[in-house]
């Protein structure tokens, strides 16, 4: 039961790492922003929002800056998240 929910939680993790980067991709493209496109910018908005608004106040960023790190963070952020929680559930089974 616990290996099923572990890998339920990577899996999670999975899809958002992947929309994450799906979303950096289609960032460079020039395209109508309609169907899957604003599926994926829909659903990676509010992780990536108060995150580019950090490294905006950060040394990192600011109004010149031409890349955006903050997929990258949102990215190691929810590896730290899927780590923790992975750990958690295993330290619960446990007991």
């Amino acid at each position: 039961m616990i290996l099923v929910i572990v890998d339920v939680v990577r899996w999670l993790f999975n899809i958002l790492v992947g929309l994450v980067i799906i979303r950096a991709f289609l960032s460079w493209l020039p395209m109508a922003r309609g169907g899957i496109v604003a599926f994926v910018f829909t659903a990676t908005e509010p992780m990536l929002t108060p995150v580019r608004k950090l490294v905006d106040r950060s040394p990192l960023g600011g109004p010149g800056m031409m890349l955006d790190f903050s997929p990258i963070i949102v990215i190691l952020i929810l590896m730290l998240m899927q780590s923790f929680i992975i750990n958690m559930i295993r330290a619960i089974a446990i007991f």
